[in-house]
């Protein structure tokens, strides 16, 4: 039965997507980390001593929570699957490779090194392209490990 559910989906869209997403998702944490400290230092300017704001304390789990959501949600439009595999280890391994990216160039540079974190771990879903999904992530991470700490 060739019924268009039925067909498999080319894997080149379904990475795309994944790229774009993480571009995106890169690109806008590395701006709401930037007003978040441009806030803090207006709001914190006349103390003296130590100073915390709402968004010092909320913005790491913001991040976090709207990473997931919008994972979850893109991820199952795009028919990436198993979702359980891919999100958590683009969520919480994502900081080191984009800070490291973002320390050393800017901007622009997390925003292509998130897309290329997530469009490896996304390529690591088919056992096809497993291999180099997961090299190409362990190569990256190695990378900005070596950036940070050298």
């Amino acid at each position: 039965m060739n019924t268009p559910s039925a067909e498999p989906r080319p894997i080149a869209p379904r990475v795309s997507g994944a790229a774009v997403t993480g571009a995106v998702l890169a690109g806008g944490t590395c701006l709401f980390f930037a007003w978040v400290e441009e806030h803090n230092d207006q709001a914190c300017e006349t103390t003296d001593g130590l100073c915390f704001t709402w968004w010092d304390v909320a913005a790491i789990p913001l991040t976090f929570a709207t990473a997931l959501i919008t994972l979850i949600v893109v991820y199952k439009q795009l028919g990436i699957r198993p979702r359980l595999a891919v999100v958590p280890p683009t969520i919480l391994l994502a900081p080191i490779p984009l800070a490291a990216a973002q320390a050393t160039a800017g901007l622009w540079a997390a925003t292509i090194t998130g897309a290329a974190w997530a469009s490896f771990l996304a390529l690591a879903v088919w056992s096809r392209y497993r291999i180099l999904g997961l090299s190409g992530a362990a190569a990256l991470l190695l990378a900005s490990l070596v950036t940070v700490y050298r």
